[in-house]
């Protein structure tokens, strides 16, 4: 008799097995679809030119962001990771793809860039490895090919990892007109047993989902032309968002001492 729903974590593999094989792009049994979508360097994908995103570039020259340790989710190529070593980030790079690392080593070392990648599941690899704290952790394109129930996951490693007083930037999927990804509802990706390409969001539900962090800025990525020395979608969001520091009286109503 099965009865091995222990933990919350029970639950969410649980709910990760009710999404068919070849619908998975979140665990580490989804590093072959990547490592198939990246075997192509040819291909006509915005993201492969090695160009950071124009919001990256936004906050570093609006002085918005502090040089400091990052983490760069699902990082593919290693375009925006390289742009924080050009900054003085000290990084940690992570993907799924073990073809899309080499692609990202090749070009840091082309580049003289001091950037660590790490091949894995960022669930798994901040529970050991990348603990942490981060100043930074920048997300462009990761959260939208999540399940919705891997978004508790989501949140307690932003939890775990960035740092009071840190940043969490994102680029997501956009709901609505020019908008990119599927807008059906949480219920319906279950019943579907797929994701549709990615998720879609509206502005409203990333503030509600990341409602524990401070907003800066959330807006569409800026059109950036075929010319442009950046990369911009306007089916994207982008948005940065603040982890408050602590007060020393509030660290001690949460029982966490002086």
């Amino acid at each position: 008799m099965d009865r091995d729903i222990h933990t919350i974590d029970d639950v969410l593999k649980l709910l990760d097995g009710l999404f068919a094989p070849e619908a998975d792009r979140w665990t580490a049994d989804g590093a072959a679809w990547w490592d198939g979508f990246y075997a192509d360097r040819g291909k006509p994908v915005p993201f492969f030119a090695a160009k950071p995103d124009e919001n990256l570039v936004s906050y570093g020259e609006r002085g918005l962001l502090t040089p400091g340790r990052a983490l760069d989710i699902g990082c593919g190529p290693g375009r925006n990771a390289l742009h924080l070593a050009s900054l003085g980030f000290d990084v940690d790079a992570v993907d799924l793809s073990p073809a899309a690392l080499d692609w990202a080593a090749g070009r840091a070392e082309e580049a003289g860039a001091d950037v660590r990648f790490h091949q894995g599941d960022v669930f798994v690899l901040t529970q050991t490895a990348l603990t942490g704290p981060y100043d930074l952790v920048y997300d462009s394109g990761c959260f939208h090919h999540l399940p919705p129930h891997r978004r508790i996951s989501y949140l307690a490693l932003l939890d775990r990892v960035l740092a009071p007083g840190g940043h969490y930037a994102l680029t997501c999927f956009a709901a609505g007109e020019n908008g990119m990804g599927s807008e059906l509802s949480d219920a319906e990706f279950y019943r579907r047993a797929g994701l549709h390409g990615g998720l879609a969001y509206d502005a409203d539900a990333l503030r509600r989902i990341f409602a524990g962090l401070t907003e800066l800025e959330l807006r569409r990525m800026r059109d950036e032309k075929n010319g442009s020395p950046l990369f911009g979608e306007p089916f994207l969001w982008t948005a940065l968002f603040h982890r408050p520091v602590l007060s020393p009286a509030h660290r001690q109503d949460l029982g966490e001492g002086a």
